[in-house]
């Protein structure tokens, strides 16, 4: 049973269709245990179902062969670059599909199986016990304020702050309009109680009615 299904290193129709069809079911499986109770695109679903099959057909043909695996890599090489940087969770999914098509495509079935499955099973039970999850705070937002040039946005907020907000930092400035205004970012932490609109009329008040915007922190952006 945990033996590899190609004899002798070769490869039948039948085996290749075994493998091949392991690897797309087991794939499917997969990628619907990984986003158990979580959002993603449904792209990256497809695409986690598939990998486990795409890895193994590669690895099938090129069994052994260097000119072969060398062409392969140059292929792959091509499109890497095409892949936008994701969470911490979708890049260890992707591996998680990769290692489990490597065992396909060297005819190990069941090893791929109880692998992939038992993964699987792993990322329910954390998606399940909710463990480590930092839930955001409806309180801590991202403050982003337009200023004329001539207003000087040291410590211009501070008594704003000091009325509203538990905390306040300044986190980036810059420059727009080709210099004529300044854009400034806080994060910040409003107190209990504090009404955001409240807040962000007396801003306005400060700046000359120009752009104010406030945002919910999202943890998950830079978590990689």
């Amino acid at each position: 049973m945990f033996d590899t299904i190609f004899t002798d290193g070769v490869m039948t129709p039948a085996t290749f269709f075994i493998s091949i069809g392991s690897a797309i079911v087991t794939g499917i499986i997969l990628s619907f245990m990984c986003f158990f109770r979580t959002r993603s695109s449904k792209s990256f679903l497809i695409a986690s179902a598939l990998m486990p099959a795409a890895v193994a057909i590669v690895i099938a043909i090129v069994n052994g062969n260097l000119g072969a695996g060398i062409a392969i890599a140059g292929a792959f090489s091509l499109v890497r670059f095409r892949s936008a940087p994701g969470t911490a969770k979708e890049i260890c999914i992707i591996f998680i599909s990769m290692s489990s098509g490597l065992a396909f495509g060297m005819g190990y079935i069941a090893y791929g199986v109880l692998f992939s499955v038992g993964c699987g099973a792993i990322l329910m039970l954390f998606e399940a016990l909710k463990i480590w999850e930092k839930k955001p705070d409806q309180r801590e937002k991202n403050i982003r304020i337009t200023l004329p040039e001539d207003l000087d946005y040291t410590g211009v907020f501070d008594d704003i702050f000091e009325k509203y907000t538990e905390r306040a930092e300044l986190m980036r400035v810059k420059t727009i309009n080709m210099g004529s205004m300044f854009r400034v970012y806080y994060n910040v932490k409003l107190k209990v109680g504090v009404k955001e609109k409240e807040f962000i009329d007396e801003i306005r008040i400060r700046n000359g009615n120009l752009e104010v915007s406030a945002e919910r922190v999202d943890y998950r952006k830079n978590e990689l």
